[in-house]
């Protein structure tokens, strides 16, 4: 394959490669921002494009600056830490990533002539890079002061690109670089926000990784002693149903004034294909929970589609049949509704919006927020 092919052979594949594609070859973005899973071409699209403009001398340079975690400790490791393993995992990585698009002997070139350099994020104070492209990948496992930090050693003549997962990949506590770079850039002139969603995944294997994530996740959170009456009353009704966990809201429906008879007290989460295990046949397992522990129940399987889950909680009943799409937006689920059920979705004062939102940060440890599209013209039957 000639090496100036190496960014224009990648098809894009989902409307949020589209749209990395069409940011990288405008030059008015001297900043790209692309935030999602993993699994969305995030890395691929970017190290092809660098090296690409670093081939055609579009730019002098092409900086790669990636954190390295333990994945047992969870702790950041630098090149001080273990030395020259540091930039060996670094160059298996970009090894990775262009396996069957150029020739490793190319890359290995453009590293010994300095076109290629691999930058440890732990030591770019005082440093300047002009005639550069800079790309900062996983940014949710660096600290936030290096996030920024790495954003002022941009010169003249550059483009810095940044690449992180604010939901499924961050730290389980405090804000994430990913999150922070993306609340910056979306008011910067300059630069250019993609969120990449579930729709955009196209890795083999990613999806059932994230589901599982989720599940990991859910199964993790602690829970209030309502909620362990819940699962222990299911366990004893419903003993082959394999429960994730249970999420009760009676406080946050006092909250925010929710009174419709559409919402449950709690949810119970569901293995895929167990919920008929928790409701029974005639809903008799579900409702001698009810009966055990006082509270107005509904069960939802565990999917990566989302619609489902907002459905079984939203109190206007008919609202689903509006909702578009339920999709990650940064760190956020967001929810596309037709304008003309938009204002039922959101509710007075945005009263729905803000249950939802907390009760999926008490769930997902994510947030809500509705996003307003323009209603398709149905067809009278």
């Amino acid at each position: 394959m000639a090496t100036e092919e190496i960014f224009e052979s990648l098809k894009p594949l989902t409307p949020g490669q589209v749209e990395m594609i069409k940011a990288f070859k405008n030059k008015n973005y001297e900043i790209i921002g692309l935030f999602g899973p993993t699994g969305s071409g995030k890395s691929l699209f970017s190290v092809a494009y660098s090296i690409d403009a670093v081939i055609k001398g579009e730019c002098s340079r092409f900086i790669l600056s990636r954190p390295i975690i333990d994945i047992v400790t969870g702790k950041e490791l630098t090149a001080a830490d273990i030395g020259s393993l540091y930039y060996d995992i670094a160059l298996s990585y970009l090894k990775d990533i262009l396996t069957g698009f150029i020739d490793w002997s190319i890359i290995k070139k453009l590293l010994d002539e300095g076109k290629i350099v691999v930058a440890d994020t732990h030591y770019l104070r005082g440093r300047t890079f002009d005639n550069s492209i800079i790309f900062l990948d996983d940014a949710q496992s660096i600290p936030t002061d290096s996030a920024v930090e790495i954003m002022m050693r941009i010169g003249r003549n550059s483009r810095f690109i940044v690449a992180g997962d604010p939901v499924f990949q961050k730290p389980m506590s405090g804000t994430d670089g990913a999150s922070l770079l993306r609340e910056i850039l979306l008011g910067e002139e300059t630069a250019k926000v993609i969120d990449l969603g579930l729709k955009d995944i196209v890795r083999p294997g990613a999806r059932r990784g994230i589901r599982l994530l989720l599940e990991i996740r859910m199964r993790r959170r602690p829970l209030s002693t309502v909620e362990k009456q819940v699962i222990d009353s299911a366990r004893i009704h419903a003993p082959d149903a394999d429960i994730i966990t249970v999420v009760e809201f009676v406080d946050e429906k006092k909250t925010y004034n929710i009174t419709s008879e559409n919402v449950p007290d709690a949810l119970i989460i569901v293995k895929e294909g167990h919920l008929g295990r928790i409701i029974g046949r005639g809903g008799e397992r579900i409702e001698a929970v009810e009966a055990d522990t006082g509270l107005k129940l509904r069960a939802v399987e565990l999917k990566l589609d989302f619609k489902p889950l907002i459905r079984a909680i939203h109190p206007v009943s008919w609202v689903f049949k509006h909702i578009v799409d339920v999709d990650f937006a940064g760190p956020d689920l967001a929810v596309k509704v037709e304008s003309d059920a938009f204002g039922a979705f959101v509710g007075q004062k945005g009263f729905h919006v803000k249950f939802l939102d907390s009760v999926m940060r008490k769930l997902l440890m994510v947030g809500v927020k509705a996003v307003e599209v323009e209603a398709k013209p149905r067809r009278r039957k």
